[in-house]
């Protein structure tokens, strides 16, 4: 009997650290990416274990993302984009969706994850309406000083900020609605916010989320929050929401009719857009 040949991961690139789980590979992973290391789908492996349908934790987070580009760039006006914690490129990125809208439509990635500097980044920038900031997207004042933001981005003109499945891995210790609310008061009236995270939904589906959070907080990765509803909710600061508020991501404008019932991981991520009025 033939035994299952393991895959071969290919030589890591200069930076990168192929022995540490990467929040950018994982996700790739999540994702049935090729981008990932062995150290990578052991975290996968292990959140699995708890929850057969882990993975669509990062299929809800990417359908949400993209339904969330599709109406700002249809529906508001907005043409400009900040896109935090951008992971490495997969189908459907945020500038391929909104310029094929509006191919006015500027984005600024920022991530400083060393895999996806090493080779996210130039599939990223595929035009001159497309660039990438290298800052910590946990660290405002750093995001919003950059050269590569402000030279692409006009702050006196509505912007849509992105921190699409980020601040649940946050670690810094401080309150990450304080982050939102330093990002939410330096942009200008008319901008967009739209946030989705791993979520506990209070009922029967919170002991999964529990069990998916605490494999997620004690693997090589390290990070990986279940907030509740109103916890979520906090990071918005007191915007205005777009109907229907924060909801599951299965729930926010669903591109049909949702025929098969949601599996218990689909409970535990959530999403939302916001306006600053």
């Amino acid at each position: 009997m033939t035994g299952v040949v393991p895959r071969s991961d290919p030589p890591a690139p200069v930076g990168v650290d192929p022995t540490r789980a990467s929040i950018a590979r994982v996700y790739d992973a999540f994702l049935n990416g090729k981008d990932n290391y062995e150290i990578d789908r052991e975290v996968l492996r292990g959140v699995q274990a708890k929850a057969p349908e882990a993975q669509d934790l990062a299929t809800e987070n990417r359908g949400f993302l993209i339904r969330a580009s599709r109406f700002i760039a249809h529906q508001t006006g907005v043409a400009q984009y900040l896109d935090c914690g951008s992971g490495l490129p997969t189908a459907e990125n945020t500038h391929q969706v909104v310029q094929r809208i509006n191919s006015d439509s500027t984005v600024v990635y920022v991530d400083n994850d060393p895999v996806v500097l090493a080779h996210g980044r130039a599939l990223l920038e595929e035009n001159d309406q497309t660039h990438f900031s290298a800052a910590d997207i946990f660290n405002p004042p750093e995001v919003l000083e950059d050269e590569v933001v402000r030279k692409h981005l006009d702050f006196s003109q509505p912007i849509a900020l992105f921190q699409m499945g980020t601040m649940h891995h946050y670690t810094g210790g401080g309150n990450p609605a304080d982050i939102m609310q330093n990002y939410i008061d330096a942009l200008p009236k008319g901008s967009y916010v739209g946030i989705s995270h791993f979520l506990d939904p209070e009922n029967q589906y919170s002991a999964v989320a529990r069990k998916m959070e605490d494999v997620f907080l004690h693997s090589p990765m390290g990070s990986g929050t279940f907030r509740t509803k109103a916890e979520i909710l906090e990071l918005f600061c007191g915007l205005e929401l777009v109907d229907p508020g924060l909801v599951l991501c299965a729930d926010w404008w669903p591109d049909g009719p949702q025929l098969k019932p949601l599996n218990q991981v689909q409970f535990c991520i959530a999403g939302g857009i916001a306006k600053k009025n």
